[in-house]
C-alpha cells in the first residue's frame, strides 16, 4: 500500500506538547464520558460539528435550522445551504462506514455531500482550482491531472505511517487541501476526513466539534494553510488544528451558565466568527448606537466573553468582534439551560 512518499511536517515542541496534552485529556475524558456518550450532549456537538464546517465555506444557517432539518421539519432558506447540510449530516451519519485510507471511501463520501450541489460529485477534479479567502488567491492547486497520483501518494502513506493520529490526521487535512482533488468542497471534506481518522484513533473523536472552532477562528485557518505553503512544511497547520482540538475538548467539559444579563446573552447568540459593531447592531435590531455599547457591548468585553480582532486599535473602523472560548462556553452553557424543560 505504501507509496515511499512522507509529507513534509517538522515535529516542533509545540506540536509535540499539544499531542501529549490532547493525549491526557482524551484518557480524562474516556473515563468520565465513556464510549457511550449522553446521546444528547452527542447530538448537540454533532449539529455544531456541521453548522461550523459549512459556515466557514458560507452558509448561513445557524444551529437551530440544521437541528430543525434533522428533525425533518420545514426550514426557509436558500435551497443550496438545505442541501448542503442534509448532504453533511448524511455524511457524518455514514462515517462509520469508511476506512481513511480507502481511496473507494473518500469518492464515496465526496459523492454523499456534493450530491446535487456540483455535477462531479464522487471523482476528481478536471480544472484547475485554487484556496481562496473572500477574494485573494493563498494557494493554485496543482495541475488536475497529477491529482490521481497525489492522492495515491497520500493515502498509501495514511495507510502505512507510524505517526501518531493526532498529527497523522492534521497532516492528511493540509495536505488534501493542497492538492484540493476536487472541483468544491475541499474544505468540508478535508475537516470530516481528519475527524474519520481521529475517530478510528478513539470514537471520541466522531462527535468532538472541532469544525465550530476552526470557524471562529477563520482567518487564522486560512493564514496557516498559507503559512505552510509558503515554508513548505505542514507544521504551522498541524500546530492550528491541535490547538483547536485541546479547545474542542475543553468545551466538552460541562459548564454552568455565567451571571450574564440578557442584554449580553443576546449579544453572544448572535456573534458569527469576526463581525463589526455595526453588523452586530443590526442583528440585536437596534437602532440606538450609544445603548447599543452600554448595555451589550461594554459588558460583553468587561466580562471577557467577546474580545476585539485589533485591541491595540479600539476605534480602529476595521474593527470586529468575536467570541473568546469563555464566552463560546458561555453560550452554550445558555443554551443548554434554555432547552431544558
Amino acid at each position: 500500500m505504501g507509496s515511499g512518499y512522507t509529507p513534509p511536517c517538522t515535529l516542533t515542541p509545540a506540536i509535540v506538547n499539544l499531542a501529549a496534552r490532547i493525549g491526557e485529556v482524551v484518557g480524562r475524558h474516556s473515563v468520565t464520558l465513556g464510549i457511550e456518550r449522553d446521546l444528547r450532549l452527542r447530538r448537540i456537538n454533532r449539529i455544531r460539528t456541521i453548522q461550523g464546517s459549512l459556515a466557514i465555506e458560507g452558509n448561513t444557517l445557524s444551529e437551530a435550522q440544521i437541528t430543525a432539518i434533522l428533525d425533518g421539519k420545514l426550514v426557509i432558506a436558500p435551497p443550496r445551504e438545505i442541501q448542503e447540510a442534509r448532504n453533511a449530516l448524511k455524511a457524518y451519519e455514514r462515517m462509520p462506514q469508511w476506512q481513511p485510507h480507502r481511496q473507494a471511501d473518500l469518492l464515496a463520501a465526496h459523492q454523499v455531500l456534493m450530491a446535487g450541489l456540483v455535477d462531479d460529485a464522487g471523482r476528481w477534479r478536471s480544472g484547475g482550482v485554487g484556496v481562496m479567502a473572500g477574494d485573494q488567491v493563498l494557494h493554485m492547486a496543482p495541475q488536475a491531472d497529477r491529482v490521481p497520483g497525489l492522492i495515491a501518494h497520500l493515502l498509501g502513506w495514511l495507510g502505512d505511517t507510524d505517526a501518531h493520529p493526532l498529527i497523522a490526521s492534521a497532516v492528511f487535512h493540509y495536505e488534501f487541501e493542497f492538492i484540493h482533488p476536487f472541483s468544491d468542497g475541499n474544505g468540508r471534506m478535508g475537516r470530516l476526513w481528519q475527524t474519520l481518522i481521529l475517530s478510528r484513533w478513539n470514537p471520541l473523536f466522531a462527535d468532538l466539534p472541532v469544525e465550530s472552532l476552526v470557524f471562529a477562528h477563520q482567518a487564522d485557518y486560512y493564514r496557516v494553510i498559507q503559512a505552510s505553503t509558503q515554508q513548505s512544511d505542514a507544521a504551522p497547520f498541524v500546530t492550528f488544528m491541535l490547538e483547536r482540538i485541546l479547545e474542542a475538548f475543553t468545551a466538552l467539559t460541562p459548564q454552568e451558565a455565567p451571571q450574564v444579563t440578557p442584554q449580553v446573552a443576546a449579544l453572544l447568540a448572535q456573534v458569527r466568527g469576526e463581525m463589526s459593531r455595526q453588523t452586530l447592531q443590526h442583528a440585536l435590531g437596534l437602532a440606538d448606537r450609544e445603548h447599543f455599547r452600554k448595555a451589550y457591548l461594554a459588558p460583553a468585553l468587561a466580562q471577557k466573553l467577546i474580545e476585539m480582532t485589533q485591541p491595540d486599535k479600539p476605534n480602529s473602523r476595521s474593527q470586529r468582534y468575536r467570541l473568546t472560548e469563555s464566552g463560546r462556553l458561555a453560550l452554550q452553557a445558555l443554551q443548554r439551560n434554555e432547552a431544558q424543560p
